[in-house]
């Protein structure tokens, strides 16, 4: 676990039941992930964690040519983080689909709030190896593994803290699968918290 992080995807009221982009069982997460965020303070390890960021107008929303539902509007009660997830005061937020002509799909077209992409904010934290979790597995979750890989990083999903949108059935398994096969490897916090002892 030496030169570890955890990065919690997107896990936004939005995303989740009675918001604007509900995922289904996408709150069921949050106490999963609640449990990874304190293995990982408990080992000194950083937390990280992304959010969408979209302005009003943008190209992503349906009403701009987008496919999705106007969600996560920056500085809107939908734009918070789920109300139970328990952050640390020191975790990392990154900020994505903050320009109106971009998606903001992957945690890795995020920034700081100093403005730093989160690949340099992880390498400057001596970062090896990531343990990703949130919303929504075929989607942000997917691309942002995948970028990871694709940056060098070793990527671990967490698959018991990811819910996917399924727009189309099977859609979240499918996106496990090819991450798995891209390098990514796969845990549960059962299996982690056997590594950790």
């Amino acid at each position: 676990m030496k030169k570890a992080a955890l990065l919690i995807v997107d896990v936004q009221v939005d995303f989740c039941p009675g918001g604007n982009l509900p995922v289904a069982g996408g709150d069921e997460v949050v106490p999963v992930l609640n449990g990874y965020v304190a293995l990982f303070r408990a080992r000194g390890l950083p937390v990280f964690a992304s959010r969408d960021w979209h302005p009003a107008a943008s190209s992503h929303f349906r009403t701009h040519g987008g496919i999705w539902p106007v969600h996560c509007v920056r500085e809107t009660a939908g734009a918070g983080f789920h109300f139970g997830l328990e952050l640390p005061a020191d975790a990392i937020v990154v900020s994505k689909g903050t320009d109106p002509g971009e998606d903001g799909f992957s945690s890795f077209d995020g920034v700081d709030g100093n403005g730093v992409p989160l690949a340099d904010c992880l390498r400057k934290r001596g970062v090896e190896r990531l343990f990703v979790g949130g919303l929504a597995t075929d989607y942000c979750v997917r691309q942002t593994v995948l970028d990871g890989l694709a940056e060098g990083f070793a990527v671990t999903l967490l698959v018991d803290a990811v819910r996917g949108v399924d727009l189309e059935p099977g859609d979240g398994a499918e996106a496990i699968r090819e991450m798995v096969k891209a390098g990514a490897s796969t845990a549960t916090r059962e299996k982690l918290e056997l590594i950790c002892q």
